[in-house]
């Protein structure tokens, strides 16, 4: 796919970090959407431990958390590695070769991403699960934002109503 065309495709590009044990939410800029290596770039400089939220076309999204050195990805449809070069970076970044594998048209990566904050891979796979009946990913995202604790301020970045 055309990058500009994915670039405009992008739903949802924020970054989570704590400060001063408070949660904040940026934006995350185009140029830090080329690949999984730019995202993880990016949220190293915002912060040591910082969480990349990412929502493409309402066709899969993406999760990247730094901390410190150590860059953890979650792709929620590894199929979408076959449209989107943002996908198909997830799948170079954890070396996997083929994106037509049968295996790929589940999740692909850590599940327990965010295990460290409270969801574990079995509370990830529930979510997972639940993307495949949503029509809107960023509500999926949203739902995760609420558990991690930063729901309003995810929902106030993307226009989202609070309920």
């Amino acid at each position: 796919m055309d990058e500009i065309d994915e670039l405009n495709d992008v739903d949802v590009a924020l970054v989570a970090y704590r400060e001063d044990g408070w949660w904040n939410v940026a934006e995350l800029s185009d140029d830090d959407l080329e690949d999984v290596e730019d995202v993880a770039e990016a949220l190293r400089e915002l912060a040591p431990d910082a969480l990349a939220m990412i929502s493409v076309a309402d066709e899969f999204f993406v999760l990247v958390r730094v901390a410190g050195p150590l860059t953890r990805v979650l792709l929620s449809d590894g199929t979408a590695a076959e449209e989107y070069d943002l996908a198909t970076s997830v799948l170079d970044f954890l070396d996997l070769d083929d994106p037509e594998d049968d295996e790929l048209s589940d999740p692909v990566g850590d599940l327990d991403v965010l295990a460290d904050l409270g969801i574990g891979a079995v509370e990830m796979e529930d979510l997972l699960d639940d993307t495949a009946e949503a029509e809107y990913l960023d509500e999926v995202l949203s739902d995760l934002a609420k558990r991690l604790g930063f729901g309003e301020l995810f929902d106030d970045a993307v226009g989202l109503a609070t309920l």
